[in-house]
């Protein structure tokens, strides 16, 4: 589905099966709905899994100005609530997902049933100018990103090998290639979120939201966190964000990182159910 956003922005919304409840995936800086298809498979009983490619991301279109503010992600995940009806509906957030997730639960308090989020790129007060020294760091490393491979098999042998995507499951690997790389007429590969788009995207979480501004979300709101680097942001955010909400909750995973959605899509799925099941 073809959605419009502000901006000027042509949003691509993938359908990834299912029956029943629309379920809606917001994903990370640099990633793409697609990708998200090993873990639908596993929700796709109970939901009509959706997952956006945001602004500037996978098969969706940039703004002609090149901002990527996170205001600007959460009018796009807007745009698709309206597309598909509105609300109250499940929302899957990861990273820069789960933050734009309740940023837009703030501004819509109907737009949500249940929020689970994924290590949500959410600061405490205090500390709440960290994501702008964070994204200075995080947009030079993805600067340097390599965007082109002779081939997606290629990227696959790459990324495989080493750090940071080598701890994905090979299915969320291939699926990350697969959507989130263009092939060329040649047979090589580009990255769809370019390393520029990909280092504006870190540098326009500024000061996007905090611990302080999500008291008002009555939504229930389950946080998951990696056990990997439990005391590093995101992850490090986790507990305050969770006491900052009025129905949050927090679940550990011990065994996985900031990527535990790719490295085990099965488990985060099944808590995600539980975690409906149970509110």
């Amino acid at each position: 589905m073809r959605i419009s956003s502000t901006d000027g922005v042509e949003l691509v919304l993938h359908d990834l099966g299912g029956h029943g409840p629309a379920l809606l995936v917001g994903h990370a800086t640099g990633f793409c709905g697609a990708m998200y298809q090993p873990m639908a498979t596993h929700l796709t009983h109970r939901f009509h899994v959706l997952a956006v490619d945001f602004r500037g991301h996978g098969d969706s279109s940039a703004p002609a100005d090149g901002s990527m503010s996170w205001e600007g992600m959460g009018r796009d995940l807007a745009a698709c609530l309206d597309a598909i009806g509105g609300g109250p509906i499940v929302g899957f957030g990861h990273s820069m997902g789960g933050a734009v997730s309740l940023m837009v639960a703030r501004q819509r308090p109907e737009a949500f049933s249940h929020l689970f989020l994924f290590e949500p790129i959410v600061p405490p007060v205090e500390t709440a100018r960290v994501t702008g020294r964070t994204g200075s760091y995080m947009s030079d490393t993805a600067r340097r990103r390599r965007a082109a491979f002779p081939s997606k098999a290629d990227a696959i042998y790459r990324y495989a090998a080493r750090p940071p995507l080598n701890v994905m499951r090979a299915d969320a690997l291939y699926a990350y290639v697969e959507h989130g790389l263009a092939e060329q007429p040649d047979g090589s590969a580009v990255l769809k979120c370019t390393p520029e788009n990909e280092a504006r995207t870190f540098e326009g979480a500024g000061t996007h939201l905090h611990a302080g501004l999500i008291g008002s979300i009555a939504t229930p709101t389950l946080i998951a966190v990696g056990g990997q680097e439990r005391e590093l942001p995101p992850a490090g955010f986790a507990r305050g964000a969770v006491d900052a909400l009025p129905h949050g909750r927090l679940v550990e995973f011990p065994t996985l990182g900031h990527f535990g959605p790719f490295q085990d899509p099965l488990l985060v799925a099944e808590t995600l159910l539980a975690f409906v099941d149970a509110v």
